[in-house]
């Protein structure tokens, strides 16, 4: 079992940053990453980060958005830039099967952990 929470998020207006964090109870060699979820909206896959450090990420967020992971590896980060308000949702970050890519992350969540969730607000 691992337990994962996240931190970080709040309210900005269009064009901020936010940076989440996500602390995990143990670190058994999985992939690692973030998704979001939206009221009335589908899961959302972000970025990944997989046991061989490996990133990938959703074209919604490339280059805006960077996946990094302390030297422990329990602990990911998620700094987001120039916020939009389409980015409103529920972020999460998630520990899932060894060689999952950001794509196919919010399809392996269910197989995997995952935290409760940081709420990020964007206004225009």
């Amino acid at each position: 079992q691992v337990s994962l929470v996240e931190s970080g998020g709040g309210s900005v207006q269009s064009g901020g940053s936010l940076r989440l964090t996500c602390v995990a109870s143990a670190y058994r060699g999985h992939s690692m990453g973030w998704y979001r979820q939206a009221p009335g909206k589908e899961r959302e896959g972000l970025a990944a980060i997989d046991e061989t450090g490996r990133i990938t990420y959703a074209d919604s967020v490339k280059g805006r958005f960077t996946i990094s992971q302390a030297d422990n590896k329990k602990t990911l980060y998620l700094q987001m830039n120039n916020l939009k308000p389409e980015d409103t949702a529920t972020y999460h970050c998630a520990a899932v099967t060894r060689g999952t890519t950001a794509e196919h992350l919010a399809a392996t969540v269910d197989y995997g952990y995952w935290g409760p969730g940081t709420q990020v607000t964007v206004s225009s």
